[in-house]
Order: structure tokens, then C-alpha cells, then sequence
């Protein structure tokens, strides 16, 4: 098959949504750093319940569950899940020293990558015993949509739960961690693997060719939407870049302005 072939057949839709999802968070982050790190008294919508209860669950959900369907696209979940582990332990690593020795409060020890990097590894498993087993894709189907459902519920009650540890084992799961420091972009698997897995059943359901859905767009769209697939192609190396870009952007910024009072 050509390489055009191949270009004319790509899911862009999917492209075209995670860099959707990557733009409003990076807004959001965005925010986050002029409203408390510069103290400017804007963007108060970080302030508002209906942003954490409405909004800013919709970007995750968007984010994690397209990246759970371009998980069944993939023919090396394995070296795909050792990249995004290598960046999520570099990720904490960096954070760690500029929180200790920077003074900039923004420790990430558990967050969406971290997430990510779990639910690869954990669908190449599903892949592997299905491949072994030989069992029934449908069936596969099913049993990854309840757990996932599963999870999702759980999560969702999880902090209702008159519960916390000291041990930070748990803090993959969404515990209270008594005594843990602050942290940036904290991110549980309760309940984001689950979603993580209902995207793996709809790229398994709704993309068993690996083509897009949306054949034949026209040329309005296309000039629309190729700069926003293009965020999301190169979703991993603009999320680790991104915030010091900001920062350092934001802070030239500040400083001219203080300059100039």
C-alpha cells in the first residue's frame, strides 16, 4: 500500500480531538501559572465548581479515552508503553529537583501519563492472552467494557470513602496519602484506567480496519483541522515541552511588564 494510500486512510478525527484535548489543557495549565504563580487576578474560572465538575472532566475523558482507542492501532503496545514510561519517570525526575532546588511548586508524582503508561502495558497483557487463549474478540470486547465501567464507578466513589494511608503504594489508586506533598497534574487510575479501556473497546468496535470513519473531507476542513492534528500526532513531546515553554514565556512577559511600571 502507498504511502498516500496510507495518509488518505489515517484516522485524523482521532488526531484531530486528542490535539483538541491538548489545547484546552494546555490553556488550562496556562491559567494555572499566571493566576497563582504570577499572581495575576484573572482566570478565575479555575475558582468555579462547574469547571472541575463539568469542564475539565470532559478534557481528560477526551484526552484518555482517544488515547485508548489509538492504543489498539499500534502493532508494539510494548515499546510504545517503555516510551511513555521513560517519559514519565524523566517527568518526575525534573519536577522533583525544580520543586526542591527551583522553588517552583510542581512535583508530579502519579499523572495522566503515568495513567497512560498503564493502560498500554495493561491492553498489551489483554492482547497477549487473547492472542494465547484464542478467545473471541467480542468477547474480549465485553469483559474490558465492564471492568472498565467498573472502574469508572469506582473511581467516581472512591472519595466518598472514609479512607487514608501513609503509604504512597497506594497512590496510584486515588487513597488519601496522609502527610504526602503537594502535587501538580495528580491523576488516579480510578477512575481514568476505566476509561482508558472503554477507548480500547471503541477503537476495537468502531475502527476494526484502522481507517478513518470520515472518508473524503473537503478542503475547508482539511486547512482547519491540519494544524490542530499535527498537536495531536505530536501529543507526547508538545505535553513535556510545553509547560517550561510557557513558564519561560509568561515570565519575560511579567518581567517587562513590571519593568515598565
Amino acid at each position: 500500500m502507498s504511502k498516500k494510500r496510507l495518509a488518505s486512510d489515517r484516522a485524523w478525527e482521532l488526531d484531530l480531538l486528542r490535539g483538541i484535548a491538548l489545547l484546552m489543557m494546555l490553556f488550562m495549565h496556562m491559567s494555572w501559572d499566571v493566576r497563582y504563580e504570577f499572581r495575576a487576578d484573572v482566570f478565575s474560572y479555575l475558582e468555579k465548581g462547574w469547571f472541575w465538575s463539568f469542564v475539565h472532566p470532559v478534557i481528560v475523558v477526551l484526552f484518555v479515552s482517544v488515547s485508548g482507542i489509538c492504543c489498539t492501532f499500534s502493532r508494539n503496545n510494548i515499546k510504545r508503553g517503555l516510551k511513555l514510561l521513560g517519559a514519565t519517570v524523566l517527568l518526575t525526575v525534573v519536577t522533583y529537583f525544580v520543586t526542591n532546588y527551583a522553588g517552583l511548586n510542581c512535583l508530579i508524582l502519579f499523572n495522566v501519563l503515568a495513567v497512560l503508561t498503564c493502560g498500554i502495558f495493561l491492553y498489551a497483557l489483554i492482547s497477549f492472552i487473547e492472542k494465547k487463549t484464542k478467545a473471541k474478540p467480542a468477547v474480549v470486547n465485553v469483559i474490558m467494557g465492564i471492568v472498565g465501567l467498573y472502574i469508572v464507578i469506582c473511581g467516581c466513589d472512591i472519595h466518598y470513602m472514609d479512607y487514608s494511608t501513609e503509604s504512597l503504594a497506594f497512590l496510584p489508586v486515588g487513597f488519601e496519602i496522609a502527610g504526602s506533598p503537594w502535587q501538580a497534574d495528580y491523576m488516579p487510575l480510578f477512575p481514568w484506567l476505566g476509561v482508558f479501556l472503554i477507548g480500547c473497546v471503541i477503537g476495537r468496535v468502531c475502527y476494526k480496519d484502522k481507517k478513518t470513519l470520515f472518508a473524503g473531507r473537503g478542503k475547508v476542513m482539511k486547512a482547519v483541522s491540519r494544524p490542530i492534528e499535527f498537536i495531536g500526532r505530536h501529543s507526547l513531546i508538545i505535553y513535556l515541552a510545553h509547560q517550561p515553554v510557557v513558564y519561560g514565556i509568561l515570565y519575560l512577559i511579567f518581567l517587562a511588564i513590571r519593568a515598565f511600571r
